[in-house]
């Protein structure tokens, strides 16, 4: 592979009131000339914020909320670069990380993703990558230099894209969460490598992209997409009766987990676990296949 740059590359952030996030991605971001930022119709400032730290920036603005997978493939079908590193809003690092991922593609040529090791907030490794869960059960974080794992967390991914195209990107049926894994899988069984770069590193303030509304409305709205989310991944790689009996699974434990919140008055997690509930109840099993979106 020939010598490459960051000029080869395009940030490509999805938004959704995250105002607050906006200036700690500059930083980050500071060595990528090309970016692009999907608003998943925002209430607060977020497009005036993006505007003003990312003057060159193309935005797209949703007119609804279209989920994670949804807006990255709009970014994905109009980034005319070799890379695209997508990045979550609740992420940032002190120093450029672009350039310290890049290497990776010109010693792994094959590689189709490179990511960086997470941190939480308090600077604690955060468990992004594994092995592929359909094969073996990860035994935690042990690695000290690039290396080829079989899942790495969608919050910060640099992928080379002409390794990927073939197979689609995000399956848009995963509204929110499971949508990374679902690629990863894919390009795992494709036999497309996935590494990661536990040197180049970045902060994740988990759940904290979106700020602002109805704190409990937020809430509900993951739970109710995590547990739809989960039972369509189960669906789509073990067939509908694994998946019905996963659904059945995860209500009977929702249920008295809700009645111990209750008791506990912890608001914000029987909103979660309500929304749990309720995005199981209102879901139906398919018996179809799901279809990906190809870009070419």
């Amino acid at each position: 592979m020939s010598k490459i740059s960051s000029a080869d590359v395009t940030a490509i952030v999805v938004t959704f009131n995250s105002e607050h996030c906006i200036e700690n991605l500059s930083t980050m971001l500071c060595d990528v000339e090309n970016s692009i930022f999907v608003d998943n119709n925002s209430s607060d400032g977020t497009v005036v914020k993006i505007s003003s730290a990312f003057p060159n920036a193309k935005i797209i603005r949703n007119t609804k909320n279209e989920g994670f997978g949804t807006a990255n493939n709009k970014a994905l079908s109009i980034t005319d670069t070799k890379f695209a590193f997508l990045v979550n809003p609740d992420c940032y690092a002190s120093t450029p990380l672009i350039t310290s991922l890049l290497p990776i593609f010109e010693d792994y040529p094959d590689a189709a993703i490179a990511a960086p090791q997470i941190l939480n907030a308090d600077g604690e490794l955060e468990v992004n990558y594994r092995w592929s869960r359909l094969g073996w059960k990860s035994t935690g974080l042990h690695a000290d230099g690039p290396c080829c794992v079989g899942f790495v967390s969608g919050a910060a991914m640099l992928i080379r894209l002409d390794a990927i195209r073939h197979i689609g990107f995000f399956d848009e049926q995963f509204f929110l969460y499971y949508e990374d894994e679902d690629l990863c899988e894919r390009l795992f069984k494709h036999k497309l490598e996935l590494i990661v770069a536990p040197n180049a590193k970045i902060f994740h303030r988990s759940r904290g992209s979106v700020r602002g509304g109805n704190t409990l409305t937020n809430e509900y709205t993951r739970g109710f997409h995590h547990a739809q989310s989960k039972i369509k991944f189960e669906q789509k790689y073990f067939g509908k009766h694994r998946a019905q009996i996963l659904r059945l699974k995860v209500l009977l434990y929702a249920m008295p987990t809700l009645a111990f919140r209750l008791l506990g008055l912890h608001p914000k997690y029987i909103a979660r676990i309500l929304g749990r509930i309720i995005g199981l109840a209102r879901m139906q099993v398919r018996t179809e296949g799901p279809s990906l979106r190809k870009i070419r």
